[in-house]
């Protein structure tokens, strides 16, 4: 079993408001966290759900995944709103991203690639998951 799995669990918890698409109004921004960062940080998580959830560093680990979910879904309602072709076309439903999946995509992340931001990360995801069509 991979060490980050108590970073699953803590993801689980969230089901469709983190991942499924509703916004959090406190998560309009992600904090520039890497995907090395965010896999260190989620190493350290009790596999306990609900000790994961008193722990400040679960709750910035949310943020910063609502976040980038957030910043990703807005960049493309302001480039379809000004006419232009999105990078990315998430349909209205959400991104259909599981945490289980979400976590799986950053640990088979090459070493090196893992320095990009995790707002990166979803958003060249969504650009392969969601390409846009004509």
């Amino acid at each position: 079993m991979s060490q980050f799995r108590p970073l699953t669990l803590l993801v689980l918890s969230l089901g469709a408001l983190l991942l499924l698409g509703a916004p959090h109004p406190a998560a309009a921004q992600s904090s520039g966290m890497t995907v090395q960062q965010f896999l260190a940080s989620g190493s350290n998580i009790p596999r306990n759900r609900a000790a994961a959830m008193l722990r400040p560093e679960t709750r910035r680990l949310i943020r910063e995944v609502t976040g980038a979910v957030s910043t990703v879904k807005a960049e493309q309602a302001s480039a379809l709103s000004a006419g232009r072709r999105p990078a990315h076309c998430i349909p209205p439903s959400g991104t259909g991203i599981t945490p289980e999946a979400l976590v799986a995509r950053f640990e088979t992340m090459p070493e090196a690639r893992r320095r990009i931001t995790v707002t990166q990360a979803v958003r060249e995801w969504m650009a392969e998951r969601y390409p846009c069509r004509n």
